[in-house]
């Protein structure tokens, strides 16, 4: 095991996750705003904020996939380490942390079940950078509208078309997250 493995967690875990769910939370329930959160050092490539959600969200019942460049050794030992969540294919996942390009297909995600739509997948989307510019988003959690840099329209028009199921999404740069749940309607800017 490697030193980085050991590292990089919560130094004062019952305040910072509580800190952290509370952004994590908010990023949810108001989509469209971005948040900072601090407390995590994970190796690279994975940002911190991704090692905050993980830190945060993820535990030992908490199935997660890596997809593309986030899978490295490093990374996989952190999760394990840190977080007890099991390492599993994308189909199976709860959470699944990548780039938008190498989490595609995205179809290869649960959406779950009419019995069961919180069995979908929430996908943790790794940016360069999030601004509160770009598509235009209404819905649930917004009082008239927000706007966020989304990599795309089309995935997540379709992905609110399928509702009450479909992926939520976080997405994350350096220290900042923001949410886009399923219920979000997003309109081209």
């Amino acid at each position: 095991m490697i030193e980085t493995t050991l590292t990089g967690g919560f130094s004062d875990a019952p305040h910072q996750s509580a800190r952290a769910f509370r952004a994590i939370l908010d990023a949810l329930a108001r989509p469209g705003t971005i948040h900072t959160v601090t407390g995590a050092t994970p190796p690279a490539p994975l940002s911190l904020a991704a090692g905050v959600l993980l830190l945060t969200l993820a535990d030992g019942t908490t199935p997660v996939h890596l997809a593309g460049e986030r899978d490295t050794r490093a990374t996989r030992d952190w999760i394990t380490f840190h977080t007890g969540a099991p390492l599993v294919g994308a189909a199976e996942a709860t959470f699944a942390i990548g780039t938008w390009n190498t989490l595609h297909p995205l179809e290869q995600f649960s959406i779950g079940t009419p019995e069961y739509p919180d069995r979908a997948a929430t996908l943790i989307v790794e940016l360069p950078a999030l601004f509160a510019t770009g598509p235009r988003l209404s819905g649930p959690g917004i009082r008239d509208h927000a706007m966020l840099s989304l990599p795309e329209v089309a995935a997540f028009r379709a992905n609110r078309s399928l509702y009450p199921l479909g992926f939520d999404c976080f997405f994350t740069a350096s220290d900042q997250i923001a949410g886009l749940p399923r219920s979000t309607i997003v309109e081209d800017f």
